[in-house]
């Protein structure tokens, strides 16, 4: 029999991965990274007002790129036994779409609206909403938000919807229905034209707009017309059923198959956010915690439905069977930014060099432009080395990482971060590792939130760029957390996780979990907490709790 193999494509919020492997070995035969054109040059975005959206021609353009890349580092044989696609994305990323599903920005009059294009994950342009969304909730007969850990977010699908249609009058007449990213994708590859056609995802519904099963899916139009008239009629345009990603959504176009290079009858998975499926990829286990770091984290926990019976977990992202893993209810956690903080920090020190000399083209600019470009990639790595040599106990610096707001535990993206204890005599790096150990101290939060609603956690599992680039970061959070964290090796562990769910949409596996012990990389390395600082940053995690209360007080 021939080998067959299947495609992980992983949506980023800067770029697209896709991963070719051998769907019964895990082999990596093809990898391939494209970068969205139009985001890089923070098109349609405004970070003053927290505003970030993505044009779907990335997306399109991107797909292509990145999966004919792949392609080509494999040979005929590879790429006429492609059998599945699964894909996964950011969210709740939502779009405006007509009643084809095609986003409203693919049309003239709308291609450069940022109201008609996707409305990334981290876009905070619908605090209002979100808040309104949890008064109407705790008043209702029903709260709609239990399942969600009972505060809504910004970040999620209805507070988005409801902040463009009131936002903006012409997309609010021409949008017919709404879709996330994570089902237009594979709608897009299986060549639907019909919105109603398109299977939705268990993850994406659940987790981010109040769908359960116990009200028969989405909230009831009643509920939505009290918290905004612009929302009538919606409902009937959207869902009720959803669908696991070891369902297919269909068979890949014609069009799709010729534009990519790939065989006709290749299966298309129903998709999924990207810290589910890489969580899958990292090999996630009953009762531990899935962290994927990067700009933000993402911390997954499954549970056996039986275990976890009625229990709900208050002030997390969700709780919804088989978002992670299908026949499990998967645990949803986060930081609104974790790496960002560091990103934020790192430019705060090059704001000189990147705005002082800039009108002229003398040699000084130049060499200044270059010792810019140099920093930008190495200042971090410096910052953790000095960091190194900063004591905790010592040291006065005391900070709060909500710099984009606080996804859990209890969602409230109108916080602001906070750095105390300065002095004349603090300096970078000593900020730097306040910022890092703040951010350690958000990871306990989370993992102190399920123990308390009685959800134990066994272990940490890291994954993502922080988790494989930053040992100073990861060691810093073993040692908050006083919990041994395991890294896993592959590079890709969301585009794995992808793959992963492509080999069972294909039958090669019967399961995610024979898809992950055959296709599974294991483990590259385990940060074992130091007893000497876990004791140093009990004291210090009661300082950052207390500091937090103060600075929710103060909004």
């Amino acid at each position: 029999m021939n080998n067959k193999y299947v495609i992980g494509l992983d949506y980023g919020t800067d770029s697209l991965r896709a991963l070719i492997v051998n769907a019964h070995t895990g082999e990596e035969k093809g990898t391939a990274v494209s970068h969205y054109k139009r985001w890089k040059k923070n098109a349609y975005c405004d970070a003053s007002k927290n505003r970030f959206r993505q044009h779907p021609l990335d997306y399109i353009e991107s797909l292509e790129e990145a999966v004919k890349a792949a392609l080509f580092q494999t040979d005929e044989e590879v790429a006429n036994n492609i059998v599945a696609i699964s894909i996964d994305t950011t969210g709740s990323t939502p779009v405006a779409v007509d009643k084809s599903g095609a986003p409203l920005a693919m049309h003239s009059e709308f291609a450069n609206n940022p109201n008609a294009m996707f409305i990334l994950w981290k876009d905070h342009t619908a605090v209002a909403e979100a808040r309104e969304i949890n008064e109407l909730a705790r008043s209702w007969e029903v709260d709609y938000t239990k399942y969600e850990g009972g505060i809504y977010s910004s970040e999620w699908f209805w507070a988005k919807i409801m902040h463009v249609l009131r936002e903006d009058e012409k997309v609010r007449e021409a949008a017919y229905s709404w879709v996330e990213h994570c089902d237009w994708l594979p709608a897009l590859l299986t060549g639907v034209n019909d919105v109603s056609q398109i299977k939705r995802s268990r993850c994406a519904a659940g987790h981010k707009a109040m769908w359960h099963p116990d009200w028969n899916g989405l909230p009831p139009e009643e509920f939505l017309t009290k918290l905004d008239p612009v929302l009538s009629g919606l409902r009937k345009n959207l869902y009720d059923e959803t669908y696991t990603s070891d369902v297919a959504a269909g068979t890949i176009s014609k069009e799709w198959a010729k534009r990519l290079g790939l065989p006709e009858n290749v299966m298309v998975g129903v998709g999924a956010f990207d810290a589910h499926l890489g969580a899958v990829g990292g090999e996630i286990k009953p009762y531990y915690l899935s962290k994927v770091m990067g700009t933000s984290t993402c911390d997954m926990v499954v549970a056996p439905k039986e275990e976890l019976g009625d229990k709900l977990v208050k002030g997390i992202c969700g709780q919804v069977d088989g978002s992670v893993i299908p026949g499990m209810i998967g645990l949803e956690a986060g930081q609104s930014a974790f790496g960002d903080v560091y990103a934020w920090f790192k430019d705060l020190l090059l704001w000189p060099l990147k705005n002082v000399f800039t009108n002229n083209n003398s040699e000084l600019t130049k060499t200044i432009q270059k010792v810019t470009e140099e920093l930008d990639n190495s200042l971090i790595d410096q910052l953790s080395k000095a960091a190194t040599n900063v004591d905790p106990e010592e040291s006065s610096v005391l900070a709060i990482d909500w710099l984009n707001g606080r996804r859990t535990p209890d969602a409230n993206q109108e916080l602001t971060g906070a750095i105390t204890g300065l002095t004349l005599g603090t300096n970078a790096p000593a900020i730097f590792r306040a910022l890092v150990e703040a951010t350690a101290f958000g990871s306990k939060k989370i993992v102190d939130r399920f123990k308390e609603e009685g959800v134990r956690i066994d272990g940490v599992i890291g994954l993502g760029g922080v988790a494989k680039k930053s040992p100073f970061v990861m060691q810093i959070v073993a040692d908050v957390l006083n919990m041994p964290i395991q890294v896993a090796r592959h590079e890709q562990t969301c585009a794995l996780g992808s793959a992963m769910a492509a080999s069972v949409v294909a039958s090669v596996h019967p399961d995610f979990i024979s898809a992950q012990k055959a296709l599974g990389n294991g483990f590259e390395k385990e940060y074992q907490p130091r007893p000497e600082f876990a004791e140093k940053y009990k004291y210090l995690y009661e300082k950052y709790c207390d500091l937090g209360k103060k600075i929710e007080q103060m909004h």
